[in-house]
């Protein structure tokens, strides 16, 4: 063969499924993104704790025994088999505080997963939330997952800067007041059946 594919063979290409299993422990520069349990609850709850975080996604700030119940069905998993949370607090390097969360939504049937991020408001500002995005997008993308979403409030510029970091793009669609952003990450080599 010259290196060309026999005619038809394109539509036998075939892009490999996800692996769906649980998120483990990731790392950034400055970051250790470590798979949420029920023990990051009092810290988190002061991490949380601010009522400028909700001005955008509503609500108000749990009690760490609030965030305790929340983040046991959270490691519990998604009681649709179709779908996969990955939940992970972020901790400075080292012995550093916790200061946000990140998570994916992933659904491999569908190829797509979504994501969102929050950071404490002490912590705002060095970029710590386009630092875990982007760990978590290039792990997405290895899985792979072919179509990142995001929602991000039309008014909260800080969030749509991190999806833009990410390489999401904003789209006309809004899915409850919020912009949906969307990445397609480069697609891994092709195989042929």
């Amino acid at each position: 063969m010259d290196g060309a594919p026999r005619p038809g063979a394109a539509a036998k290409v075939r892009r490999p499924r996800a692996r769906t299993a649980g998120a483990g422990r990731l790392g950034s520069a400055r970051l250790d993104l470590l798979p949420l349990g029920v023990e990051h609850a009092p810290e988190m709850a002061l991490v949380l704790g601010d009522p400028v975080l909700h001005e955008f996604v509503g609500g108000a700030p749990l009690t760490a025994d609030a965030l305790r119940e929340r983040y046991a069905r959270l490691a519990a998993g998604s009681a649709d088999p179709a779908v996969v949370w990955c939940n992970w607090v972020l901790r400075l390097r080292g012995d550093g505080p916790l200061v946000g969360t990140v998570q994916a939504t992933v659904t491999p049937a569908r190829d797509t997963a979504e994501l969102a991020w929050v950071i404490g408001t002490p912590w705002q500002g060095r970029g710590f939330a386009t630092e875990a995005a982007r760990t978590v997008t290039a792990w997405l993308a290895d899985l792979p997952i072919g179509l990142l979403i995001a929602h991000v409030h039309p008014d909260h510029h800080a969030s749509a800067a991190v999806a833009a970091a990410c390489g999401f793009a904003p789209t006309p669609r809004r899915e409850d007041g919020e912009i949906r952003w969307e990445h397609r990450p480069t697609a891994p080599p092709v195989t042929y059946a």
